[in-house]
């Protein structure tokens, strides 16, 4: 094994280890938690050692969110129709509801969540949700999907927050009927 190789290996795992650590933060605190000095000292390195790994905090929130829109689109990939489309966005959310936050909750002050690496894996995610429209010109697909994102956004926004539970609600019958109003949407 050269010598390049064992370099290349360790610097992916400690790029891993850094980016797990980062998730528990988000997990813990949300994404105003992140800091890189809180990440180096759990790791047990110098902050100024993980600027090898990632340029600074904005670099590694733009990975994480990376990763995070390439697990939400391949999650919902798998579904084969809209009922199952909508079931696997919930069931990512509601597994994983700290990289959610960080794909559409606010961003943080300074930190641009709109940037062209990033509207591009957004976009990733439309076209999986825009295969569950039903063929039509394209601005009525695009409306369709955009409705459809928007419904279910919604309602899984105010499920990890909580809404529906501090309501009494039951989250599962309200989003069954709500996968049953997309139905008959179609």
């Amino acid at each position: 094994m050269t010598a390049g190789g064992i370099r290349d290996r360790f610097r992916a795992q400690m790029r891993q280890e850094v980016k797990d650590a980062a998730l528990r933060q988000l997990a813990d605190g949300g994404a105003g938690a992140l800091s890189i000095n809180a990440i180096a000292k759990e790791l047990g390195v110098s902050g100024p050692a993980l600027y090898r790994y990632f340029a600074g905090r904005d670099a590694l929130l733009t990975e994480l969110i990376l990763d995070a829109y390439a697990d939400l689109t391949a999650a919902i990939s798998l579904a084969s129709r809209p009922p199952d489309l909508a079931a696997a966005y919930r069931a990512w959310a509601t597994a994983h509801p700290h990289r959610y936050r960080l794909l559409f909750g606010t961003p943080l002050p300074g930190y641009d969540p709109h940037h062209d690496g990033l509207t591009d894996a957004a976009r990733q995610v439309m076209a999986v949700l825009r295969t569950s429209a039903e063929p039509g010109p394209e601005p009525a697909v695009a409306l369709r999907t955009v409705g459809l994102w928007s419904r279910l956004h919604g309602f899984v926004s105010l499920e990890i927050e909580g809404n529906f539970r501090a309501l009494g609600l039951d989250p599962d019958h309200y989003f069954a009927a709500e996968v049953d109003t997309l139905r008959s949407a179609r």
